[in-house]
């Protein structure tokens, strides 16, 4: 098989940061003909690159692609079983072929920092986080006990962690998703490493968090420092990137110079998870190429067909919602400060903001799993929040909620015919016979593209498109009028979260269900909303259409949000 190439050159700046040194005729990590298998299955087929000082090179694919192995065997964590052969692979010079695992450990953090992308169950919730950042030092033996914490503290640091001689004593579950992030490039970069692999550093993270880390990375990079970055968001890969290597199903099928593969993609898979991304550029048009020959490169993605917006039927209302919490310190806070807004029907409602913005509180106010501290909602024009439990429970399924995480709102017992035919018997018209539950379940499964077939399958054993579209098939089983997506789509790859949006704009239009569409990802965002409301520090600081919000947008917090977001156009 061909692979498109291009030979390197020297990346434009972007105004932020210098561009990057050309590549040198001998590369810092040099990788050929590499091969990863776990038993008889190969994973990694043969792939060759090379990472130069003071350059990054992103390595880009779905889930499945092969691209997180690959970064793991770089650094010896390939795991127990794995079949790692190659041409060659060396970095400065060093054969990592023939490593074990003492001289590996050796390797890591010297010769080669790793950054992993959760690190909430990367780091040691039992120890302090200063610890943790320690830890290479104290596994190289460098310095004094004393020193080493000096020297985490002022990691942390130069991480843009604040206050870090405060959070070097806490531990990693009381600091916030970025400052787990940042904690890990601080341990990552402690002995200051010539090589640095970022595993999807900045997945879920919000947009201005996000910017963070990628402006931490690009300064280890400004000084010499070779960057592998493995993502599947190509717009955050146009941002720090120089070069870029496209995998899929364990083979690189196109690389190059990032500004030319993102602009002049030639694989057909390259240019199908461009179409992929979500964008103002997307609005009114489907995400997913269609198939036949259009899927290999020969037509864009085909125009949504939109239905209407009735503005005369409002079918969830908030009306001053506030939502105050006690602190540890006995101080009230108010998560959520005079919220309200109103959803018509078939119309998705954008809500977007930081963490901490008060978004997801809203939400749950909005589905009433918890009472406001003051303000109402209404279902349908009638009562909602302030209703018993007694008299909530018979409306409850007029209202749905798709989940970021559908697995942990599944019964892991429950195979998926159990959990549609559960939910099915929560509507206006449950089923009466086990038959009619199952073809009723398996319409379900038909109207978000799966089949007879998945009925029987455990939620484990799906991919996480499958896994959301269940969720899906569940959210719809009792035919709401509404549906409250909370970040739906933040843990998928770009092609299958391209798909996800699809199928929700897909049946809006068919069943005209209205979309509460929380997200920190401004793209999807802009993609899917017809209005927007902007949140930050629990009160909504901005909202219109969408379009008003992101071409004119009034207030400076959204203004600051508008210029932290990566864009695939930037590269």
């Amino acid at each position: 098989m061909t692979v498109p190439t291009r030979t390197a050159t020297t990346a434009a700046g972007d105004g932020t940061r210098p561009s990057a040194p050309p590549a040198t005729a001998t590369p810092l990590l040099h990788v050929e003909g590499l091969r990863v298998g776990f038993g008889a299955r190969e994973v990694v087929r043969g792939i060759s690159f090379a990472a130069h000082a003071g350059r990054c090179l992103a390595i880009v694919g779905e889930s499945g692609s092969g691209k997180s192995v690959t970064a793991r065997t770089l650094v010896g964590l390939t795991g127990g079983g794995a079949r790692v052969s190659a041409d060659r692979l060396t970095l400065d010079g060093l054969d990592l072929t023939r490593q074990n695992e003492r001289s590996w450990r050796r390797i890591r953090g010297r010769k080669a920092g790793f950054v992993l992308q959760d690190a909430l169950v990367s780091l040691d919730q039992l120890r302090r986080v200063g610890d943790e950042v320690a830890e290479p030092l104290k596994v190289h033996g460098v310095g004094t006990r004393a020193s080493r914490r000096a020297r985490a503290v002022e990691l942390l640091a130069s991480a843009g962690v604040p206050e870090p001689e405060v959070k070097a004593r806490q531990r990693p579950y009381e600091l916030s998703g970025g400052l787990r992030q940042r904690t890990l490039i601080a341990g990552a970069i402690a002995l200051d490493p010539p090589l640095l692999i970022a595993d999807e550093p900045t997945t879920a993270l919000d947009v201005t968090i996000q910017a963070q880390i990628l402006d931490l990375l690009g300064e280890a990079k400004d000084r010499g420092r070779a960057i592998i970055l493995i993502s599947h968001d190509l717009s955050v890969v146009a941002r720090l990137a120089d070069d870029v290597a496209v995998m899929k199903d364990g083979r690189i099928v196109e690389q190059g110079p990032v500004r030319e593969v993102l602009r002049e993609a030639r694989h057909p898979y390259t240019r199908a998870l461009l179409d992929a991304v979500p964008s103002e550029h997307t609005r009114g048009q489907r995400l997913v190429r269609p198939a036949g020959p259009a899927a290999a490169g020969t037509a864009a993605p085909a125009p949504r067909t939109r239905g209407a917006v009735d503005r005369t039927r409002p079918v969830l209302e908030a009306r001053h919602l506030t939502q105050v919490y006690t602190g540890p310190d006995k101080v009230d806070r108010a998560v959520v400060d005079d919220v309200s807004f109103t959803l018509f029907q078939g119309e998705t409602l954008g809500i977007v903001g930081e963490s901490g913005s008060g978004k997801t509180t809203t939400a749950r106010i909005a589905l009433s799993l918890i009472t406001p501290t003051a303000g109402e909602v209404l279902l349908h024009g009638g009562p909602w929040s302030g209703l018993s439990q007694a008299r909530r429970r018979p409306l409850r399924p007029r209202i749905g909620v798709i989940y970021q995480d559908p697995l942990s709102s599944f019964d892991p017992r429950w195979p998926v015919g159990r959990v549609l035919t559960d939910a099915l018997a929560t509507g206006p018209t449950p089923p009466t016979s086990r038959t009619e539950a199952r073809e009723r379940a398996v319409r379900l499964l038909e109207q978000v593209g799966l089949g007879a077939e998945h009925l029987g399958a455990a939620p484990l054993r799906l991919s996480g498109g499958q896994r959301q579209r269940v969720a899906i098939a569940r959210a719809l089983a009792p035919e709401p009028g509404v549906l409250v997506c909370d970040e739906p789509v933040s843990a998928l790859d770009v092609s299958v979260q391209a798909q996800v949006l699809d199928l929700l704009t897909d049946l809006q239009d068919a069943l005209g269900v209205s979309y509460l569409f929380i997200s920190h990802d401004l793209g999807v965002i802009h993609h899917m909303s017809d209005r927007i409301l902007v949140m930050k520090d629990g009160a909504v600081v901005e909202s219109g259409s969408a379009d008003d919000i992101f071409e004119r947008p009034g207030h400076a917090y959204t203004r600051r949000l508008l210029t932290a977001l990566p864009r695939v156009g930037q590269a």
